[in-house]
């Protein structure tokens, strides 16, 4: 349990920076098919999950066996909870309205 609850952090935090981290501002694409997606926390969230996943056999913060259908799930997971959790928090807390 608690190896699902880092991946969904670690997941939503590379998320966050990838699409509105600073560091990336002047190498992040603004405009094409690149640009929609960074603007999307849905779309760059799966795309975080699936890396994430397989960077998971050589970390030992959380274990995962290997396979294509669980790597295809945790993108899923990472993208849903990503947007979710950007929709509901901001950089000044949580949006309660």
């Amino acid at each position: 349990m608690i190896d699902l609850i880092y991946f969904i952090l670690i997941a939503y935090g590379l998320t966050q920076i990838l699409c509105y981290g600073k560091i990336f501002d002047k190498v992040r694409p603004t405009t094409g098919f690149f640009g929609e997606l960074f603007r999307c926390s849905m779309c760059v969230g799966f795309h975080v999950g699936w890396f994430i996943y397989l960077l998971s056999c050589i970390s030992k913060l959380f274990i995962i066996e290997f396979s294509l259908i669980d790597m295809f799930l945790m993108a899923c997971l990472s993208s849903g909870t990503s947007y979710i959790l950007d929709k509901i928090i901001d950089d000044e807390g949580l949006r309660l309205k």
